[in-house]
């Protein structure tokens, strides 16, 4: 039984222009230790500094994100993304392109980069970080203050590629241990199945 309890439903995927919504989700996550308290606390300075776009790209010293750790409907492996601009293991997620309705965003990342219709998302967040995106082409250096959720496929889901990925993968939380990829994708998958 994992220590967090799921509550995965069908997403209200209605778009959301004002930050009050995101920042209501925010304020309401728990946080679990004292990173996660540093990371809510800058996510909502950022916001109050940014009232009009935090969630949208064009704030280029950062912007909200919305990412997802999509689970199989056996809730015993998660999908991941070899990323084919970062070239490295991630959950799902991005962008969320002005839209303040975060699972939402989720959704449509999981969606986006899956290929998979049907998942299920809990509206509660698992997780927050905060990481710096390196700068390509005419996009400098940002920060993407990432809100995760948990989501899950349904039964005999199958993933297709997107231009996004070099690849994707299922694995458990075992093989990711194996598995070079980001420390917080690391504790995404020990939050999910510890």
């Amino acid at each position: 039984m994992p220590k967090h309890p799921r509550s995965f439903q069908v997403i209200d995927e209605t778009p959301v222009v004002d930050l009050s919504a995101a920042r209501e989700l925010i304020t309401a996550y728990e946080p679990r230790d004292s990173s996660q308290s540093e990371f809510r606390d800058r996510i909502l300075d950022f916001i109050s500094e940014h009232p009009t776009d935090a969630h949208k790209r064009s704030c280029l010293s950062g912007h909200l994100t919305a990412s997802c750790l999509l689970m199989d409907h056996a809730e015993e492996r998660a999908l991941l993304t070899h990323h084919a601009k970062l070239k490295r293991w991630l959950q799902l997620g991005g962008h969320v392109d002005g839209d303040a309705n975060l699972p939402a965003g989720a959704l449509r990342e999981a969606r986006e980069e899956s290929g998979i219709p049907g998942i299920e998302l809990d509206p509660k967040p698992i997780d927050i970080d905060i990481h710096s995106i390196p700068a390509r082409g005419d996009e400098p250096e940002h920060w993407h203050l990432d809100v995760r959720f948990l989501g899950r496929a349904p039964r005999d889901a199958k993933e297709v590629i997107s231009e996004e990925s070099i690849e994707l993968g299922w694995f458990s939380l075992q093989e990711v241990r194996e598995l070079e990829t980001d420390p917080s994708v690391q504790r995404l998958f020990h939050l999910a199945f510890e």
